[in-house]
């Protein structure tokens, strides 16, 4: 089971640019790539844990800004030579804007959702 939640408005995000999300407690990384689709992941590099939604988007990859590490926003897969994965998050832009993602129920929690924009 999964739950879509608010995010944001897609002119929050600038283009190649990303914003954080806080959903109880799981960071996530928003970006927005150069033709406007949002992708979303879990906001931190399989190597060190360094923050993604600091690191630079080129195309559908971030390259982590401790070491490089280029990551695949769509699978979540660090490109090769090197070997990992984070989790990934489906997104819906609506006709106004806004932006929903969706994350598992079990995220959530039997309160809801708490979730603050950074």
């Amino acid at each position: 089971m999964s739950q879509q939640v608010k995010a944001g408005k897609l002119t929050d995000i600038d283009p190649l640019g990303s914003r954080r999300l806080n959903v109880n407690g799981l960071e996530i990384a928003l970006f927005r790539l150069s033709d406007g689709e949002i992708l979303a992941v879990e906001n931190r590099c399989p190597h060190k844990g360094g923050v993604l939604s600091e690191g630079m988007v080129c195309g559908p990859v971030v390259h982590c800004p401790l070491h490089d590490w280029r990551i695949d926003l769509r699978s979540g897969e660090a490109l090769d030579p090197d070997k990992g994965c984070i989790e990934t998050f489906p997104t819906e832009v609506q006709a106004d804007g806004t932006i929903y993602l969706t994350v598992p129920a079990s995220l959530l929690g039997a309160s809801g959702t708490d979730t603050h924009i950074a």
